[in-house]
């Protein structure tokens, strides 16, 4: 029926409440009323129903809409980029960056460089993005195993859902 029960009550001139009432009815006290009959749920038995000014039953729902996309968590995907020959140093340095960027609620693409004839050591460079990955477990999970791209061995680790939201 709507938020105006008393106001539909007063155009009809009986007291009215929320219920089940003849569709033929409603569009009546609609027409009374100078309003719009808007259909809520169309799916739910008996179908749901308000009688409202359609214009503003609009501007309300795409303000919502809004909102809610505003609201939305914004996830962005931060590069962390190694060489074969990382130290230990540079691989604790970077893990805490992957830490805070998971955390905060971003994905984050870690991959091994290759250059020139270091392509030959690319079980390095799995062995250290598979470490990486160990390392980062609590945090998030990774979407796949690491895999070759070119010159580039590969992982996206995705948050933990429990992770903090910005």
């Amino acid at each position: 029926m709507g938020d105006n029960l008393e106001e539909i009550s007063q155009a009809v001139g009986q007291p009215v409440e929320a219920g089940i009432y003849q569709t033929t009815q409603l569009m009546t006290w609609a027409e009374e009323m100078t309003l719009d009959l808007v259909e809520i749920s169309p799916n739910a038995v008996p179908p749901v129903a308000r009688i409202v000014d359609y214009n503003k039953f609009l501007y309300q729902k795409r303000k919502k809409e809004k909102e809610m996309k505003a609201n939305a968590v914004k996830q962005q995907l931060k590069e962390i980029r190694f060489g074969p020959e990382t130290g230990e140093h540079d691989f604790e340095f970077k893990l805490r960056h992957a830490k805070n960027f998971l955390g905060e609620g971003n994905k984050v693409k870690a991959y091994v460089q290759f250059r020139g004839r270091a392509i030959v050591f690319k079980d390095r460079g799995e062995l250290l993005l598979l470490r990486f990955l160990k390392e980062l477990e609590d945090f998030g999970a990774p979407e796949q195993l690491p895999r070759m791209d070119g010159k580039r061995m590969m992982v996206i680790i995705a948050p933990k859902k429990t992770g903090a939201k910005k």
